[in-house]
């Protein structure tokens, strides 16, 4: 419902010596409702509607999604000929008021600095010890003590957990988007298009499975990781939204295992190889998630895609490229993925 008080009390504040003001509801449609705002001002009479868009479904789930509709709906009605005009983009605020937000070009995040060393420093070093160490392996058990406390927290919601798996799929910001930014002859058309039609294959089977929505991070992975001693960390970096699919955080980490050591060794082993199992291990044990083997294909196709790509990793091999697109496609081939076996996934090409 929208705050008429507070609406009134923003168009009082925007337009002078207002004689008559009255807000109506005009209806509702699929998306959200209208709302008719009538008004005189020194005997003029005017109207406007003010737009609402209802808060699930339809990729309008959080404040942030509907902001985003409405700033475009701002900048772009004008441009269209014979357009309806867009005035202004209003927020409610905590405290129940209404404010403009009209009149940015540009968006921009004030954040607190982060201290520490972020996790990439830990994977690099791993190539020159032959096995986990005290510190590393206390590192894992509080990355994984830490997933499994958030994805124990649970929501409810058909919709949210929907659009996690569609987003990783086709946002701009995931496999077919990630896809979309490859350099011309890296891979081809026709083998990007077999990946992202497995992924809609598994979209299929992870319907249903909206009981899994959990509190996630969204970019588990190691650089927004930062370690100030062997035991507490600090975050960067949250996105895509607060509830979605646990395989996503836990992949998002995991395929680094996989990746450091394709670069060092070829296929995965030593400590790359022992991390991996260890935290697998530490996380299914506290969280008894069994079924997360058998849903994260996606979401490893989508972490696979990232490092393969050379404009992100652009010192990454054509052979080391090759094999993960080999784990991307065997992993989604298979029904359940043992970690303890994570060669099988990999083909060499050598």
């Amino acid at each position: 419902m929208i705050n008429e008080q507070a609406l009134k009390a923003y168009v009082r504040a925007t337009f002078t010596d207002v004689t008559y003001l009255d807000i109506s509801k005009l209806g509702s449609g699929v998306q959200g409702s209208g709302y008719l705002i009538s008004m005189c001002t020194a005997g003029v009479c005017k109207s406007y509607v003010v737009k609402t868009l209802f808060p699930e479904g339809l990729g309008h789930d959080y404040p942030s999604d509907r902001a985003g509709v409405f700033l475009l709906d701002l900048e772009e009605y004008k441009n269209l000929p014979r357009h309806v005009r867009a005035l202004d983009v209003l927020a409610e605020l905590e405290d129940g008021g209404v404010k403009s937000i009209m009149g940015g070009k540009e968006y921009y995040l004030l954040m607190e600095v982060a201290e520490g060393i972020d996790y990439f420093k830990d994977l690099e070093a791993f190539r020159n010890k032959e096995k986990l160490d005290a510190a590393g392996i206390s590192k894992i058990k509080a990355m994984a003590s830490y997933l499994a406390r958030i994805h124990s927290k649970k929501k409810e919601s058909r919709s949210l957990y929907l659009r996690k798996v569609r987003d990783t799929i086709g946002h701009g910001e995931c496999l077919m988007g990630v896809f979309d930014t490859y350099p011309d002859g890296t891979l081809s058309s026709a083998e990007m298009a077999d990946i992202e039609k497995m992924c809609i294959d598994w979209r299929a089977k992870l319907r249903g499975k909206e009981y899994r929505l959990s509190m996630i991070h969204g970019d588990f992975h190691p650089g927004n990781i930062w370690f100030q001693d062997d035991n507490d960390f600090v975050l960067l970096d949250r996105s895509r939204g607060p509830w979605g699919e646990p395989a996503d955080d836990v992949t998002a980490l995991t395929i680094n295992y996989i990746f450091f050591s394709l670069r060092v060794h070829g296929d995965v082993r030593g400590v790359y190889l022992e991390g991996l199992r260890l935290f697998f291990d530490e996380y299914l044990r506290a969280t008894g998630d069994e079924e997360i083997l058998g849903v994260l294909a996606p979401f490893y196709a989508f972490r696979g895609v990232v490092v393969a790509n050379p404009v992100f990793y652009p010192d990454v091999t054509p052979d080391v490229r090759l094999k993960i697109f080999s784990f991307v496609k065997h992993i989604l081939s298979v029904d359940k993925f043992d970690y303890k076996a994570v060669n099988a996934y990999i083909v060499s090409t050598k």
